[in-house]
């Protein structure tokens, strides 16, 4: 996502959200990206120095390692990843305080998925629950229907290690959501760029196989320069900023309610 210029693309992906339902989610996410702008301007700095000699880190002249800088290169991996589950979480989570906002909302005027959801989450039935506990579970979501009581909070079964631009494509499916990508950051994002690997699905890779010690953070850093991390960072953010528009518009357009339950927007 490029700074400036995309705030005017994320409007037109989300015609139908005010500055209430797209603020929050936008804050968010601007402020885990500019941690990952700084953490590169910071490589930058490092690879400039490298190209006339090795930088010093300390007066005593103590210099970088290639070995070093390529850790440094790798940890850009695990910060993108941060910022897709981040944004991805809390996309989700924006989502079920739509539905439980003090609105009055019942179980029965959500939309179909999403009432999916809250029954799976009132019943448990994602959990192995004892006789005793799956009882309760059973008649707490018994007494909510029976009472007509308003829908209160409730979390939707995200998982987790594992976001990338099909697993957010599948998420939305699930929830019934409308995913409004453009087809040239739909193209960006999907565009192999190592090991036959586009942008988000090569960062999620990258994160998990650090994280379970396939390979080393110098391995992982191998061959990258601050360029082609420049790069893959723009494909990433282009990608969530109109993850995040389009989550902004489905709120603002009530998808999460039944069609028949929409308030009419003016």
């Amino acid at each position: 996502m490029q700074s400036g210029a995309c705030v005017t693309g994320l409007n037109s992906f989300a015609p139908g959200s005010s500055k209430t339902e797209m603020e929050p989610l936008q804050e968010a996410f601007e402020e885990r990206l500019r941690e990952i702008d700084a953490y590169l301007e910071l490589l930058e700095i490092i690879e400039r120095q490298v190209q006339s000699g090795p930088p010093r880190i300390t007066r005593d002249d103590t210099r970088i390692t290639a070995e070093q800088q390529k850790i440094l290169y790798s940890s850009v991996y695990v910060q993108l990843y941060s910022l897709v589950e981040a944004t991805i979480t809390r996309c989700v989570e924006a989502v079920c305080a739509a539905a439980s906002a003090g609105e009055g909302w019942k179980p029965g005027d959500l939309s179909e998925r999403i009432r999916a959801e809250w029954v799976r989450f009132v019943a448990r039935t994602h959990e192995d629950l004892t006789h005793e506990n799956r009882l309760g579970s059973a008649l707490k979501m018994f007494d909510a229907l029976v009472n007509a009581a308003p829908v209160s909070d409730f979390k939707i079964e995200r998982g987790g290690g594992n976001w990338d631009d099909g697993q957010i494509e599948g998420i939305s499916r699930r929830l019934g959501l409308e995913l409004r990508i453009s087809d040239t950051v739909r193209v960006g994002v999907k565009r192999h760029i190592r090991d036959d690997k586009g942008a988000l699905a090569l960062i999620r890779h990258l994160r998990n196989s650090l994280a379970h010690g396939s390979i080393s953070f110098v391995e992982c850093g191998d061959g990258a320069t601050v360029g082609d991390l420049r790069n893959l960072k723009e494909a990433t953010t282009a990608y969530l900023r109109e993850v995040v528009a389009s989550f902004a518009a489905s709120i603002a357009g009530h998808e999460y309610l039944l069609p028949e339950k929409r308030p009419v927007l003016a």
